[in-house]
C-alpha cells in the first residue's frame, strides 16, 4: 500500500510542473500572436534568448535576437493572422522544456490562402520568463 501512495505520489509531482509549464508556455505563444499582430518585432524578439536560433523553412539558421526579429518582420510582410495550437509540452527539467504544435497563418495577396504546419520550440526558462531558445517549423501536417 505505502508503494502505490509513494508511485501515486511521484506521478502527480512530476505531472504538475509539466502542466504549469503548458500553461506558461501557451501564454507566452499568445504574447507572441499579440506582438505579431501589432507589428511590435522587437518584442517578438524579447521572447527569444538572447542566444537562440530560428530554422525557418527553406532558408539558412538565424540567430540571434536581432536576426530573428528582422526575420519576422519580413515574414510579417508575406503572412498574417497567425495562429498557434500546442499540442504537446515534455518537460526537460526546471528551466527547459519541449513543445510540440500546429500553425495556421494567411498569406498577403490578391489571393489570401491558409497555410498550415507543425513546429518544435526547445524552450529555456530564463528567471522567471519562458524564452524560446530552438524554433522550427514547416508546412503540412
Amino acid at each position: 500500500m505505502r508503494s502505490i501512495a509513494l508511485v501515486i505520489a511521484f506521478v502527480i509531482s512530476s505531472t504538475v510542473p509539466a502542466l504549469a509549464q503548458k500553461a506558461e508556455i501557451e501564454a507566452t505563444n499568445a504574447k507572441w500572436i499579440e506582438m505579431f499582430n501589432k507589428g511590435d518585432f522587437s518584442g517578438i524578439g524579447s521572447l527569444y534568448s538572447t542566444d537562440a536560433t530560428a530554422f525557418p523553412p527553406g532558408s539558412a539558421m538565424v540567430q540571434g535576437r536581432a536576426a530573428i526579429e528582422t526575420m519576422w518582420k519580413g515574414m510579417a510582410e508575406q503572412v498574417g493572422d497567425p495562429k498557434l495550437t500546442t499540442v504537446d509540452v515534455k518537460s526537460l527539467g526546471p528551466s527547459a522544456a519541449r513543445e510540440i504544435g500546429t500553425f495556421v497563418l494567411k498569406t498577403k495577396g490578391a489571393t489570401p490562402q491558409e497555410v498550415t504546419g507543425k513546429y518544435v520550440v526547445i524552450w529555456e526558462k530564463v528567471g522567471n520568463d519562458w524564452k524560446l531558445a530552438t524554433d522550427i517549423w514547416n508546412e503540412g501536417k
